[in-house]
């Protein structure tokens, strides 16, 4: 079965930066495009960004554009968020998650999800 673990999550500074980490195991990286979500305290689970499985590509979010950047690393099957120029309303418990196959998920269509990881931005 698909594993996926988050990590890299803490308290950071408006203005900081912070790296994710989602790591999958039950099944190599390569076959699946990967994307982050946040849900902050109240409010609906939202989509960051995704990248394709090849990492050719990426997309994100409006909010995020300019500040967050995917990168992967199939050989050892990771996939990493960084974060720069933090904001407050950036604070949530990130979630990375599998698409169906090669695709992208999406709030409601996602195939396996990690538990989280949890950021906090505060001055």
């Amino acid at each position: 079965q698909l594993q996926l673990v988050e990590s890299g999550g803490g308290l950071v500074q408006p203005g900081g930066s912070l790296r994710l980490s989602c790591t999958l195991s039950g099944s190599s990286l390569y076959y699946y495009a990967i994307g982050w979500f946040r849900q902050a305290p109240g409010k609906e689970r939202e989509g960051v960004a995704c990248i394709s499985s090849s990492g050719g590509s990426a997309t994100y979010a409006d909010f995020v554009e300019g500040r967050f950047t995917l990168s992967r690393d199939n050989a050892e099957n990771t996939v990493y968020l960084q974060m720069n120029s933090l904001k407050p309303e950036d604070t949530a418990r990130y979630y990375c998650a599998t698409g169906v196959g090669r695709f992208c998920p999406s709030v409601d269509s996602v195939g396996d999800w990690g538990e989280g990881t949890l950021v906090t931005v505060s001055s």
